[in-house]
C-alpha cells in the first residue's frame, strides 16, 4: 500500500535522507538506529517492500565484508602482531622516520586487512613508540587514521566501501569495479597524501600531551567521584579540619548533596553523611584516597591487590557504542564490564556533576578502575577501544606459525588465481581457521560487529529507495541543470566532492548509498560509460578526513589524541584536496575518451 502518492516518492526519500543526515550529524540516535528509523519510513509509506530490505541480508558483497572482518580478527587473536610491529617499526628514531615507516606500512597493511582492527591495533604501540621518543602523541594518530583509509583505497577488499559499490553495481547488472583501475588509482593517491603528510604533519598538528599527561598537567579538567563510607570520620567536620585541603596530590572541586552540587568549596562546608565528594587528581594519586583514613573507599568488588596498587585502565567509546546517550548508572557499568569509572575526559571540556548520571559521548575516554574479568568483558561487548593500562600482547600457541603460512598461502593463490568468486575465496579461507580452531563460535559473538552489518543492510535498502522512487533521477536532474553545459570531467568533479562533503557527515556506507543511485541516473542521462565515475564515488564515499565523525578510525583516535574538530578541518581539508584532486586527474589520464569529450 502505497501511502505517498508515486508522483511525490522522491521528494519523500530525499526528506528521509536529509533527516538521516542531520539525526546522524547531530548524535541524536547511534547510525545504526537512525539507519533502522529511515527504513522504517520507507516501509510504512510504501516506497519500499520487506522483501527488498531483507535481500541485504544475502548480498553478497556484505557477507564478503563479514568474513573479512572475522578472518582479520582470528588472525588477530591468535598471533603475537606486537612482535611484527617491532620488527616493522623499531628502527625508525625520529619523527619522521618513523612517520614514514608507520604510514606506509599501515597503507600497504590496511590494502588486505580491515583498517579499524589496524587502528585498534597500532593505536597503543604508536602512542607508546611516541612517549618514548617524547614526541606528542598529537603528531602521530591522525596520520595513522588517514594512513589506512587512504591505503584501504588500493584493493577491492581494502574497505568496505568498494566492497558495497560492487554490491550495487552487480545488483543493477552493471561491471564491478576494475580492479587494475583501482590499484593505480590508489597507489598514485597514496604516495601523493602519504608524502603530504610526511612533509606537512609536524606543522598542521597540534602538539599535545597525551590523555595520561594531560590528567596529570590539567586536572581540574577531569572528575573523580568518592562517596563516603557510612562510617566516615569526616561526617560532622569541615573541609579543613577534616584534611581535605592537605590531600597528596588530589584536590576537592565538589560536593553533591542530594543532587545540589555545592562549587566552589568553602573551607567551612561542613561534610554531611552520604554526601559525594568530587575530587581532581591524577591517576597515581587515585589510591591514596582508598588508603587514607578519610572513610573513601574503593568501589565493591575492585579491590586493590596486595601491594596496595590497582589498574587503572584507559578506554575510549567506540562510534557504534551501546553505551552512547546513557549515563553510567543507566548503562550498569560496573556489573557490566567488572570496572568502575573513576575519571572522564571529553576534549578538555569541563565536565560537573556525578559521573554516573553523565551521559556517554563517542569519542569519551574513561579511565576506570578494572577487575580481573574486565578484558573478556571488553571483548564481547566491544563498547570500548583500550588504549592503555593493560597489556594487550597475545602470545602465540605453539604450532600457530605453520598455520598461518598454510592459510596465507591458500588465500594469495584463491585470490590472486581468481579460481573462485572473492567470497568463495575468503569462505575457504574460513573454513580453514575455523578447521584449525583459530575462529571459534565465541569468536564470532565477539568479533562480528552488528551494528555495522544493520548499516550496511539498510544503507542497501535506503539504496533501493533512492532508485526505485525516482529520487536520484530527480537529483541528476538538478545537477545535470547547473553542469549540462560542462565536460564530463567537470561534472564527476563536482560529484565526488559532494560525496565527500557527504561521507565526512555521515559514514562511508551511507554515502555510497546516497551517491549511488545520482551516478547511476547521471552516466545514463549522459548515455556515457559509468566505470570512471564509479571509480570516482568509491574514492570520494572513502575521504572521511574532515571530521572524526566520518570514519570510525578517527574517533577511534580522536580522544586519545586530545584532537577537536578544527584539528581534523585544518589538517583535513588539504588531505581531502590532494586526495581528490589526484584521484580525480589519474581517473581523467585513464579515462580521457569517455571525459573529454
Amino acid at each position: 500500500m502505497n501511502i505517498i502518492p508515486v508522483e511525490y516518492q522522491s521528494y519523500y526519500v530525499i526528506g528521509v535522507v536529509v533527516l538521516l543526515f542531520f539525526v546522524i550529524y547531530r548524535e541524536l540516535l547511534k547510525p545504526a538506529v537512525a539507519f533502522l528509523m529511515a527504513t522504517l519510513l520507507l516501509l510504512v509509506s510504501g516506497v519500499i517492500t520487506p522483501k527488498e530490505v531483507l535481500e541485504g541480508f544475502s548480498n553478497q558483497s556484505i557477507a564478503t565484508i563479514v568474513l573479512l572482518i572475522l578472518i582479520t580478527a582470528g588472525i588477530r587473536s591468535n598471533f603475537n602482531i606486537e612482535i611484527f610491529l617491532d620488527k616493522a617499526f623499531g628502527r625508525a628514531k625520529t619523527y619522521r622516520g618513523f612517520l614514514a615507516s608507520m604510514m606506509s606500512k599501515v597503507a600497504i597493511l590496511s590494502s588486505i586487512v580491515n583498517n579499524t582492527p589496524v587502528v585498534v591495533l597500532m593505536t597503543p604501540y604508536v602512542f607508546n613508540w611516541g612517549k618514548r621518543h617524547n614526541i606528542s602523541p598529537s603528531k602521530l594518530l591522525i596520520p595513522l587514521s588517514y594512513s589506512t583509509i587512504i591505503g584501504g583505497m588500493i584493493t577491492i577488499i581494502g574497505t568496505s566501501t568498494t566492497l558495497v559499490l560492487n554490491g550495487f553495481l552487480i545488483e543493477n547488472k552493471l561491471n564491478e569495479i576494475n580492479a587494475i583501475s583501482l590499484l593505480v588509482i590508489g597507489v598514485s593517491v597514496m604516495v601523493m597524501c602519504l608524502l603530504f603528510l610526511l612533509l606537512f604533519s609536524n606543522y598542521l598538528l597540534p602538539n599535545r600531551k597525551d590523555i595520561i599527561e594531560e590528567f596529570e598537567a590539567n586536572k581540574r579538567e577531569y572528575l573523580i567521584e568518592k562517596r563516603l563510607s557510612e562510617d566516615s570520620p569526616l561526617v560532622g567536620k569541615t573541609v579543613v579540619s577534616g584534611g581535605l585541603r592537605n590531600l597528596n596530590g588530589v584536590y576537592l572541586v565538589e560536593i553533591v548533596r542530594n543532587d545540589k552540587i555545592i562549587s566552589p568549596v568553602s573551607p567551612d562546608e561542613e561534610i554531611e553523611a552520604n554526601d559525594i565528594l568530587i575530587f581532581a587528581g591524577n591517576t597515581d594519586t587515585i589510591v591514596d584516597l582508598t588508603t587514607s583514613d578519610i572513610g573513601v573507599e574503593l568501589p565493591s568488588n575492585l579491590s586493590p591487590s596486595d601491594n596496595e596498587r590497582i589498574q587503572v585502565v584507559e578506554a575510549v567509546i567506540s562510534a557504534n557504542s551501546s553505551l552512547i546517550s546513557k549515563s553510567i548508572k543507566e548503562s550498569n557499568f560496573r556489573a557490566r564490564y567488572d570496572a568502575a569509572v573513576v575519571a572522564i575526559h571529553r576534549n578538555g571540556e569541563k565536565l560537573s556533576g556525578k559521573i554516573g548520571r553523565l551521559k556517554i559521548k563517542a569519542g569519551d575516554v574513561l579511565l576506570m578502575y578494572v577487575g580481573s574479568d574486565f578484558k573478556n568483558r571488553v571483548d564481547l561487548y566491544k563498547d570500548l577501544y583500550v588504549i592503555s593500562g593493560e597489556d594487550k600482547e597475545i602470545r602465540p600457541r605453539k604450532n600457530n606459525h605453520y598455520k598461518l603460512t598454510v592459510l596465507a598461502a591458500t588465500g594469495f593463490v584463491l585470490i590472486t588465481t581468481q579460481l573462485f568468486s572473492l567470497f568463495v575465496s575468503l569462505l575457504i579461507v574460513f573454513a580453514a581457521m575455523v578447521g584449525f580452531k583459530l575462529i571459534t563460535l565465541k569468536n564470532i559473538k565477539r568479533d562480528l560487529d552488528v551494528n555495522l552489518v544493520v548499516i550496511l543492510v539498510l544503507s542497501l535498502a535506503l539504496g533501493e529507495a533512492m532508485i526505485k522512487s525516482g529520487a536520484g533521477q530527480f537529483l541528476a536532474q538538478s545537477a545535470m541543470s547547473v553542469l549540462s553545459e560542462q565536460q564530463p570531467i567537470v561534472i564527476l568533479g563536482g560529484l565526488m566532492v559532494f560525496t565527500a562533503m557527504l561521507t565526512s557527515f555521515i559514514t562511508n556506507i551511507g554515502a555510497v548509498a546516497i551517491a549511488f543511485p545520482l551516478t547511476l541516473a547521471l552516466t545514463q542521462a549522459l548515455n556515457i560509460d559509468g566505470e570512471p565515475f564509479y571509480l570516482g564515488l568509491a574514492f570520494a564515499a572513502s575521504a572521511a578526513f574532515l571530521t572524526p565523525i566520518g570514519y570510525q578510525t578517527n574517533l577511534i583516535i580522536y580522544g586519545p589524541g586530545g584532537y577537536t574538530f578544527k584539528d581534523f578541518l585544518r589538517i583535513g581539508f588539504p588531505v581531502t584536496f590532494i586526495y581528490l584532486l589526484t584521484a580525480l586527474s589519474v581517473i581523467g589520464l585513464i579515462f580521457k575518451d569517455v571525459l573529454f569529450i
